[in-house]
């Protein structure tokens, strides 16, 4: 038996030239998928512009993934194509609901599914571009609206697939569907009521800034830096390093302090000096904390140190002063430095930081009584 002879064979309706057509580019498919996803990869690159912002490796980590996908399933339709699935089977129609019916539609759904992932991708490229660009202004406004465009972005690539599925792989009027609907109502089908809670109190913190990426802010609970501000959420990184994600409508309906907008930051606290401290030396101590205060490059001069009270176990300093920066870093360096500088005022002046203590007499009881 030659071998055109043995490639004519046929097996459950293919021959074994079909079948050897099919695994061989499948093979060759998998051999050669990364070398033509980079391929497609660097044609793109260069169709939607190239940018010193983003490198081409940056641009190829992004793409040849969702392109390697959609390849592997072009070559596997182009392979598909010299197979037939057997008459034997009795298999309805590719108009008909059955087998090759369900394939072909599912095989559809798949490459749907690839171009946008791709389209997503590119939204991830230019979000990137963007937020490139926004670093390099002073101005926080853009660092906030670059997430939230990326947000849009995505779901609109993502409203676009589910019609497409819906017109291709469903054959569902989508034009009359659209129609009919009109934008509110496929928002509203869309989405849940607390979707569309968090979508309003995107756009009301997005128009009406209480805040702004950056921003030390205390929401409820929760305080630390504005990280992002999303579609749905804000997500804040806390004193702790933790990321914490609130939903736009608490953002917008809880009272909100915008740490980030004072000018400065006050600190207060007591001192307690033992009993045993002098009228002159309680004096004297007041006296240079509030002179090193006042003259601290790093507050202004609303600062005050008082003698306020007797305390159940010292006398009682009150310390106050405001930094004049609304920086954290700022306030807990000055904070270390002034309370270190206290330190100092007090040993100069020979005094002692009290602390709670108790003193307890015994008295002697006669033995005897007179």
């Amino acid at each position: 038996m030659d071998l055109q002879t043995l490639l004519q064979q046929v097996y459950f309706g293919n021959t074994i030239e079909d079948y050897a057509w099919f695994f061989g580019m499948l093979l060759l498919g998998l051999v050669f998928k990364k070398l033509i996803s980079r391929y497609f990869s660097h044609l793109l690159y260069r169709l939607v512009g190239k940018n010193s912002s983003v490198s081409i490796e940056q641009f190829d980590a992004l793409l040849t993934v969702p392109i390697g996908f959609c390849v592997m399933l072009t070559i596997i339709f182009i392979g598909s194509s010299h197979i037939e699935l057997p008459s034997t089977w009795e298999l309805a129609s590719k108009d008909e609901f059955g087998l090759k019916m369900v394939l072909g539609k599912g095989f559809s759904l798949a490459y749907i599914i690839s171009f946008v992932w791709i389209f997503l991708r590119l939204v991830e490229y230019f979000g990137i571009l963007l937020q490139n660009k926004a670093d390099q202004t002073d101005s926080k406004m853009d660092d906030q609206l670059v997430p939230f465009a990326l947000e849009i972005g995505k779901i609109a690539v993502f409203i676009i697939g589910f019609f497409i599925i819906l017109g291709k792989i469903f054959e569902v009027d989508v034009t009359a569907l659209a129609t009919g609907l009109g934008i509110g109502g496929i928002a509203i089908a869309m989405a849940s009521k607390e979707s569309l809670e968090n979508l309003l109190g995107s756009f009301t913190i997005f128009f009406d800034r209480p805040f702004t990426v950056g921003d030390i802010v205390t929401a409820g609970s929760v305080t630390g830096v504005v990280e992002k501000v999303g579609f749905r959420s804000t997500r804040i990184r806390t004193f702790d390093k933790s990321i914490v994600t609130v939903p736009n409508k608490n953002m917008i309906s809880a009272e909100l302090d915008n740490l980030g907008e004072r000018p400065v930051r006050r600190a207060k606290f007591m001192i307690g000096l033992t009993y045993e401290s002098s009228v002159d030396q309680i004096k004297a101590v007041v006296s240079d904390i509030q002179k090193m205060i006042d003259e601290h490059p790093k507050t202004n001069q609303d600062g005050r140190v008082r003698f306020q009270e007797f305390g159940g176990s010292s006398l009682d300093i009150m310390v106050m002063y405001f930094v004049d920066s609304p920086s954290w870093d700022d306030y807990i360096n000055t904070k270390e430095d002034i309370n270190y500088q206290i330190m100092g005022i007090v040993q100069k002046h020979s005094c002692d930081f009290a602390f709670p203590s108790t003193t307890v007499y015994l008295q002697r009881e006669n033995q005897k009584k007179n």
